[in-house]
């Protein structure tokens, strides 16, 4: 029996070199614990619902972050987003916020905004959801960017 869970764990290891591979290995393997976090809010722009607004939700990590969630914000400019990922330690998640509000370029003003850890709960669904309130985007951000690849 041993002999046969050393071998299926070598070979997991063999074939997972990359950071999506990565975590089929840890799916197969068992390894580390589900973990989920939610997040909602309301998106603005000059006092206007911001609607369409492209939102990511992600799991931070050390190379590329692994996106967890897509969405986008609805006719009254508000959305809730949630995800879930196996992970050996806690999860660290993050928001991005894609927009135009006050920007006629090509590509798209961009911040993050960090869930504190206190959001991230064990299981596959959230038990609480991280509420940002209302934001407006014709505000500046700290770390705010300009994204063309997104």
């Amino acid at each position: 029996m041993f002999i046969k869970f050393a071998l299926l764990f070598v070979l997991a290891l063999a074939f997972c070199e990359g950071a999506e591979n990565a975590t089929i290995s840890k799916n197969i393997l068992g390894i580390g614990r589900m973990q989920s976090v939610a997040v909602s809010g309301r998106l603005i722009c000059q006092g206007r619902p911001a609607s369409n607004i492209k939102l990511k939700l992600y799991e931070n990590e050390i190379l590329f972050d692994r996106l967890m969630e897509e969405g986008r914000s609805d006719s009254n400019g508000q959305f809730r987003l949630s995800g879930s990922k196996r992970e050996i330690t806690s999860i660290d998640p993050k928001l991005n916020i894609y927009h135009k509000c006050n920007y006629n370029g090509l590509c798209y003003r961009k911040f993050t905004i960090k869930i504190p850890k206190d959001f991230v709960n064990t299981g596959s669904q959230p038990e609480r959801t991280y509420d940002i309130g209302t934001l407006n985007l014709a505000n500046r951000y700290s770390g705010e960017s300009i994204d063309c690849i997104n």
